[in-house]
């Protein structure tokens, strides 16, 4: 199969050797491993076909082998000399694979052999570009910078005691990746917008605060809230509380954020996909308080 044209552009916080792609939370989603794509004009696609036939009969292959295509494309079977009296009428659509998924399951359905489509006509066959495909596409390439929490106290946590964590509204902001087919008015962009962070301690032996682990975001955008002096006896909105040590070592802290992805294309369209994730783990070491008796 061909390469696909398809572009992206992406907008938003500069990418991290710590930050990566957002994976799916939805378990029946993914975008599409193949799909068909406008890609020749008539005379070009004449000038590529041609070629190629030139290499195989050079090379001693039999004329029966290109014979069909031969008729269908050149012989009026169904189309008379590659359409090139067409060719600024429309376009060959020809299968392409999504180079992320060269290996996925799916990756070879799209077998159709390129076809004609007039402009301004729907192509009529299934996994046909659209801009719903191409959101998808640029949901795969939406790259987010790292979960990097900031912890109260710092160094190590205190058994019984809360840590606090929470997110500046500074740390992390909306990235959006447009993805656009040139030549053809497709684009679409799809946008990913932090909502919320789950926290998993790293230990059955702790409580997460809230007990559900989620930590909303606040009006303002950020999440949980920075500790102060005079905080020490309160319940932060967005923490744990380890119960006991972690000895010698540390408990690996995993920091979880949720980004909602909508998008909007071309021609008016647009919807929402399926929310990503991504999640950064920090080690947390956690020591017995010592009460000293005078």
């Amino acid at each position: 199969m061909l390469q696909s044209r398809i572009s992206f552009n992406v907008k938003g916080q500069a990418p991290s050797k710590d930050g990566g792609p957002i994976a799916s939370t939805a378990v029946d989603w993914e975008p599409p491993a193949c799909w068909y794509e406008p890609y020749w004009k008539a005379k070009d696609f004449k000038t590529y076909t041609e070629a190629n036939w030139s290499i195989y009969e050079s090379a001693g292959g039999a004329p029966k082998g290109i014979a069909d295509d031969k008729a269908r494309y050149k012989g009026g079977h169904p189309y008379e000399d590659f359409n090139v009296d067409k060719n600024d009428k429309g376009m060959w659509w020809v299968a392409v694979t999504n180079p992320k998924m060269k290996d996925a399951p799916g990756a070879n359905d799209c077998r159709r052999k390129p076809f004609w489509v007039d402009n301004g006509k729907n192509p009529g066959v299934p996994q046909a570009i659209d801009t719903e495909t191409l959101a998808g596409l640029a949901h795969q390439r939406t790259v987010v910078p790292p979960t990097k929490v900031s912890l109260a106290p710092q160094g190590k946590s205190t058994v019984n005691a809360p840590t606090w964590i929470w997110l500046d509204k500074g740390a992390f902001k909306p990235v959006s990746v447009t993805a656009s087919l040139p030549g053809t008015g497709l684009w679409a962009t799809t946008t990913a917008k932090p909502v919320s962070l789950h926290i998993d301690p790293g230990t059955e032996d702790a409580e997460s605060l809230p007990a559900s682990g989620e930590c909303g975001i606040n009006d303002d955008g950020s999440i949980g809230e920075p500790y102060a002096r005079g905080k020490a006896e309160l319940t932060p909105p967005c923490g744990v509380r380890y119960l006991r040590s972690s000895g010698d070592g540390s408990y690996p802290l995993e920091a979880t954020l949720t980004w909602e992805i909508s998008w909007e294309g071309s021609g008016g369209t647009g919807g929402d996909l399926p929310n990503g994730t991504f999640a950064t783990t920090t080690q947390v070491p956690v020591q017995e308080y010592q009460a000293v008796n005078r």
